[in-house]
Formats: C-alpha cells, structure tokens, sequence
C-alpha cells in the first residue's frame, strides 16, 4: 500500500465540484444509472437506500457512503422519514483511471468520530462557496483528510493495478527505478524499457506520477537517503555515493527536498 501510494498518489487530480447539506424530498430516487462524478454520502438521520451494481444498502445515521463514478447504481426513498445527508460530488484521476477503478473501497464506512467529520463537511461547503482566494487550497486539503480518514477507518482496500499496457509498462518503469536508484538512470534509458520515444514517455510519466521522470528518480533518492540517514550509520559520503550520487551535489539537492543538510537532519534526529 506504501509503494502503491508512493509512487502514483503525486499524480492524483481530484475536484470537488459541489457540497451541499440537504433534507432529500420523497420523490428523491433514480434508477440504474452510471454517473461520471464518485459521491460522498454522510448521512445525518432518516431513511432511504442506495444500489451499487447489483448490492442494495440501506445507510443509517453516521454512516458514511462512497459511490464511485462509472458503476451503474440507483437510490430512492422508502417513507416519509427521509434523508438528511452531507453530500459532495467530486473527481479523483490517476492519469485517465478513476481512483476507485484502482483503489477499491467498501461502499459504506460507520464512522467514528462524527463532531470531527461534521466539521470537515461544514468547512468543505464553506471555503467551497467562498469567494477567497485560497479557498480551493482549503478544499483540497480538507477533502484530503476526509479521504485519509475514509482509507484509515476502513480495513477492507484492496488495489486492482489496471491491466492497460501504460499501466503495466510504467510499472516496469517505477520496478526499474527503485532497484537502480545507485546508477545514472536517464530518460532515454526509461523510455527504451517501454519502447517509447522519449517526448511521449515524458508526457505519460508526468501524466501518472504527476512529476517529470528526473523529479521522481530524485524524489526517490532522497526518500533512500532520508532512511539510510535514520537507520544506518553510514557518513554523507558514503549515502551520496550509495546513491550514485557527487557529494556536493547530494548536499545540494537533499536541502532543497528538506530544507536541511544532511548533516543538520542527523542531528535533528539524535535530539
């Protein structure tokens, strides 16, 4: 799970595109259809239910729903007693899949701390509808968390890497970075393992990882050199050349990842 998110969650796109609180009326239902947004659902009070493919669930109050996007459902009523429900429509990519193609998730999460998550649906409607200039950021980060929680609270996530020849040549590609981090590895080494030119591979790497390939090999250098710093007693030079690596250049980039020397981020860990 680690390695998964490490090395595809930088390239997620995600937008949230509508948050709304709402008391659903009786005529609130619809049949068999496959909308193209994944929904959140968090249910306050009432009754109603859901359909996910060919599975009908009936949420309670405290629950919260996750309905992915490309799967064929259907919701409605079943009394007067009628739902209250938090609800977000939202995107979430790893390069042109849906999240929840690759991440699969249980549809319906009993939550466990429902003050902490209300507050997050009442700032999410919040910054959503403000004017400021910083509220997407706030979304963002707040739909992140309610995410987070969503994946920590749950114990049933299972990944379906898909089975597209992009999606299984960049595995290849990421295989051979992470056992070749110690040699000079180039874009149009990386590209030949796939057979692509090298501009079109650039292009798709950035659209998965959502970073250039040298910015990944260097991400991924500097997560190496962070553990070999912690847990060996290995000097700097040796770490720099370990990672194939000029001393001085190491320093250098490894200050710009952290905001610390090499040095300075060993004594902060003996502190």
């Amino acid at each position: 799970m680690r390695t998964f998110w490490k090395s595809y969650l930088t390239g997620l796109q995600l937008h949230v595109a509508v948050v709304e609180y709402t008391k659903v009326p009786l005529s609130w239902n619809d049949d068999n259809y496959t909308p193209d947004v994944n929904k959140l659902y968090y249910i306050q009070e009432g009754e109603g239910y859901i359909k996910i493919g060919d599975r009908i669930y009936y949420p309670k109050a405290g629950d919260l729903c996750l309905l992915p996007a490309d799967v064929t459902q259907s919701y409605g009523t079943i009394n007067t007693n009628t739902f209250g429900k938090y609800w977000c429509h939202f995107t979430a990519k790893l390069g042109n899949f849906n999240l929840f193609q690759v991440l699969e998730l249980p549809v319906i999460l009993t939550v466990t701390d429902h003050p902490a998550l209300k507050d997050k649906f009442d700032r999410l409607r919040y910054h959503h509808k403000s004017e400021e200039w910083t509220a997407d950021l706030h979304v963002q980060a707040i739909f992140l968390e309610m995410m987070a929680m969503f994946l920590e609270q749950t114990d049933r996530v299972t990944i379906n890497t898909p089975t597209t020849s992009s999606f299984e040549k960049m595995n290849v590609v990421l295989s051979y970075i992470e056992e070749h981090l110690s040699e000079n590895i180039s874009v149009d080494t990386l590209a030949q393992l796939v057979h692509f030119h090298p501009n079109y591979f650039i292009r798709m790497f950035k659209n998965t990882t959502g970073l250039s390939p040298i910015q990944y090999v260097n991400r991924k250098r500097m997560d190496k050199a962070r553990e070999l710093l912690s847990f060996t007693s290995l000097s700097i030079s040796a770490v720099a050349e370990a990672l194939g690596m000029d001393a001085t250049y190491f320093s250098r980039l490894f200050k710009e990842y952290t905001a610390l020397s090499p040095s300075e981020y060993r004594e902060l860990l003996l502190k």
